[in-house]
């Protein structure tokens, strides 16, 4: 049994895999050992992965390695299914390389366009057996919050379904800019990917990509836990 551990910005996603197939899976804002030991104690688990954005809490070292054999941490130094041609691979976030190898997973030797919608959203081009870099744009939660922290009196608010646009409030109006300004930068990454590389597959991810798959208006695969797919590929790739 395979542990994947994705510690992002705003919470901890967790899942167990039988080889390449997912048991379960869950995400937590707030995780402790307990609740980790909880969660492992009914399973033998041969091999762990842990991939974070920011600093490892070090229980979760001290907890794993008690019992597991085989832990990797996924670092720009892990072994890849494709080439890494970033110019600074020890920048690259390890949630991009594990997203980046999901697709290659799903899409082998393919084209493929990766947008992961989370706090950040990120596009990640992957050209066969080739990762060739990606861009990174503030996520839809930011850009609230952006708009409310950056300025004297614009509220804070959440992203709603219905909205009218243009906004007949200020409310409104935040909902719209940022939603809008959110699903045109989407469609037109994808317009133009598709415009430059015929035949690319598309591939939308993250913790807002439910709600935002609804405004896509280009043919694309749903694949909300691409990271945990990756990194369970990536365990599988290192073990060997």
């Amino acid at each position: 049994m395979n542990l994947v551990f994705d510690i992002g910005n705003s919470g901890t996603k967790m899942a167990l895999y039988d080889g390449r197939k997912k048991i379960t899976s869950f995400r937590t804002k707030e995780f402790s050992c307990e609740r980790l030991h909880k969660k492992m104690s009914h399973y033998q688990i041969d091999k762990a992965i842990v991939c974070s954005v920011r600093d490892i809490p070090e229980f979760i070292f001290d907890l794993l390695t008690r019992d597991i054999p085989f832990i990797h941490v996924l670092s720009h130094e892990s072994k890849l299914p494709f080439r890494n041609e970033y110019e600074t691979p020890e920048t690259l976030g390890p949630d991009r390389i594990a997203a980046v190898a999901g697709a290659y997973e799903l899409f082998k030797g393919e084209k493929v366009l990766i947008i992961d919608a989370g706090s950040a959203i990120t596009y990640d081009f992957l050209s066969g057996k080739s990762y060739k870099g990606g861009n990174i744009s503030p996520g839809l939660r930011m850009r609230f919050k952006a708009l409310h922290k950056f300025t004297g009196k614009l509220p804070l608010v959440d992203p709603e379904e219905k909205y009218t646009s243009p906004g007949k409030n200020t409310s409104e109006a935040i909902t719209a800019g940022v939603i809008n300004g959110v699903t045109y930068e989407i469609n037109e990454y994808i317009r133009t990917f598709e415009k430059k590389h015929v035949g690319i597959n598309v591939i939308l991810s993250g913790g807002d990509s439910e709600y935002l798959k609804g405004k896509i208006n280009h043919r694309i695969t749903y694949v909300p836990d691409i990271v945990v797919d990756g990194l369970n590929y990536i365990l599988e790739y290192n073990a060997k």
